[in-house]
């Protein structure tokens, strides 16, 4: 019987997978045939870019049961694809054009209930544009159904004849195997391993039911041995489970320990950081004071010459000794070192009023309204005690209406950093190297900001971690490694927004930063209050 019922389910099988292969290749013929069809009687109507006209001849395609959705795609230019004409059955709702899937249907392609294909419009070997076919596979599905059904029914016809035949034979020689088939029945559910098979005259059924109680006496010892393994599975599994205790005990002081480890780590991590900053700020306190001594000292020289002369001038006039030309070079000589003394302090004073701003922006996170370039103006200026020791060249590119509302602490802190890092890692070799700023607006309420330099670059190895803690090739140089991390917990935490570089080794370093702004109307507000 199972020879048999193994036989005609192979065969069957063979033989529905045949005529299913059939109806599919069939199918995907059709497919082929329609979509070269269509192509053809497209080529004309595509050559006279007459679109309408190609939608009017595709509506004879109505006449199809199986094609639902037609597209007819024009190659404009080696890069660029257009959309021509379509069909779509009536009922069937529009497919998406496919320009991003011409290699992955080239061949007839089946998703679920439908089939579809992509195939090219050539004329004179040269391809013009795409056919995109996309027909029903329900008449696939109708033909399958039907030969399942045939040949599940001609299946079930034959296996009852059989069956059949077998019970007519089982009453003759299966009836001893009955017997011992209850008699297995009752040792599975007793559990009677001690009992022993009677054994019948039949060759074969006696072979099996000594065989049979064989196996019963060696499942009888097999079982004792079990029952005293149990036991003994019982008494470690008693000392493992304490042991299990123990372990889990001390893997949950490990893991506090850690945990504590980690929390210290942080809080170092963050002091370090801090420090970062305040190094910063003290480095531009100490420039800014050297540069603000020259030109007071200048004025003070000045005043004191005045102080001179004035005095000169006074006993000449005392003396009643003064000449018009003495009087008019006093004048002069007064009117140049004023000059002198107004010069050099009010560069004192935009030394002092831009350190001011600064200062407080990286001393505060608040969001405050001003403009991005009088805050790059600012920045340059905090930094041109450092910045004058080199002979590298900054460029920044601002509109100067660009006026936002956000947190100017942050932002000052990020761009010393990445131009001291450039000055300090990229140009460490360089005698006169570039950096580019380009800041814009981008999507109305977003700031970009576009770093470059022509530095030597950053290593690959580097470059992965480089926004990592503690990462620096000045290492017992006085780098400490945190720089660029604390950019990236700027850019990211404080300003909400994304980091991303670009460097290959020799070739300079690119930062672009985009992070999230309020603009404001630049006549809408008044200028002290960004300024």
């Amino acid at each position: 019987m199972a020879i048999t019922s193994l036989s005609l389910i192979l065969s069957s099988g063979v033989n529905l997978y045949s005529q299913i292969s059939n109806y599919r290749q069939s199918l995907q013929e059709n497919v082929l045939m329609f979509s070269k069809l269509i192509g053809q009687n497209a080529l004309e109507p595509m050559m006279n870019d007459e679109g309408l006209v190609e939608e009017q001849n595709l509506k004879a395609l109505v006449a199809s049961e199986i094609i639902e959705n037609v597209h007819i795609y024009k190659i404009i230019d080696p890069n660029t694809t257009d959309f021509f004409a379509s069909y779509n059955k009536e009922g069937i709702a529009p497919v998406k054009a496919k320009f991003d899937q011409v290699q992955a249907l080239n061949q007839p392609k089946m998703t679920g209930n439908v089939i579809e294909v992509i195939r090219p419009i050539r004329k004179s070997g040269k391809v013009l544009g795409y056919v995109y076919l996309r027909a029903s596979a329900d008449v696939l599905e109708n033909l399958i159904a039907q030969s399942i059904m045939v040949t599940v029914s001609v299946l079930l016809i034959c296996l009852l004849m059989c069956f059949f035949f077998t019970l007519k034979l089982q009453s003759a020689i299966t009836a001893p195997i009955n017997i011992l088939v209850k008699f297995v029945q009752r040792i599975s559910r007793q559990r009677d391993y001690s009992s022993r098979a009677e054994l019948h005259g039949i060759k074969e059924l006696y072979i099996l039911g000594e065989a049979f109680n064989n196996m019963l006496q060696r499942t009888q010892e097999h079982m004792e041995r079990q029952t005293e393994a149990e036991s003994e599975q019982v008494k470690l599994n008693l000392s493992l489970e304490e042991k299990v205790q123990q372990r889990t005990m001390a893997l949950k002081e490990a893991n506090n320990e850690l945990i504590q480890t980690l929390e210290k780590l942080h809080q170092f991590q963050r002091q370090m950081v801090q420090n970062e900053k305040m190094a910063s700020l003290g480095d531009m306190v100490a420039g800014v004071a050297h540069e603000v001594n020259t030109p007071i000292g200048l004025g003070v020289t000045a005043s004191t010459m005045m102080l001179d002369r004035l005095s000169d001038m006074r006993k000449a006039f005392e003396d009643k000794t003064l000449k018009a030309s003495s009087l008019s070079k006093f004048i002069a000589e007064g009117e140049e070192n004023l000059n002198i003394i107004y010069r050099n302090l009010n560069r004192a004073a935009e030394l002092i009023s831009s350190f001011k701003q600064v200062a407080v922006d990286q001393s505060s996170e608040n969001n405050r309204v001003f403009s991005f370039a009088k805050l790059m103006d600012e920045i340059l200026m905090s930094m041109r005690p450092k910045l004058k020791k080199v002979k590298h060249l900054i460029n920044v590119s601002c509109a100067d209406n660009l006026v936002v509302e956000s947190k100017a602490g942050p932002i000052n802190q990020i761009m010393i950093n990445l131009i001291m890092n450039s000055i300090i890692h990229g140009f460490e070799d360089v005698d006169k190297g570039q950096i580019d700023i380009t800041i814009e607006s981008i999507d109305d309420n977003k700031v970009s900001i576009e770093f470059k330099d022509n530095g030597k670059g950053i290593p690959e190895h580097l470059r992965k971690r480089i926004f990592d803690p503690f990462v620096t090739t000045k290492r017992g140089q006085g780098g400490s490694g945190l720089g660029m991390h604390l950019v990236y917990n700027l850019v990211t935490q404080a300003l909400n927004g994304s980091i991303s570089i670009v460097s290959e080794e020799g070739q300079g370093v690119e930062f672009r930063i985009i992070f999230p702004v309020k603009k404001v109307d630049i006549n809408k507000v008044h200028s002290a209050s960004f300024m």
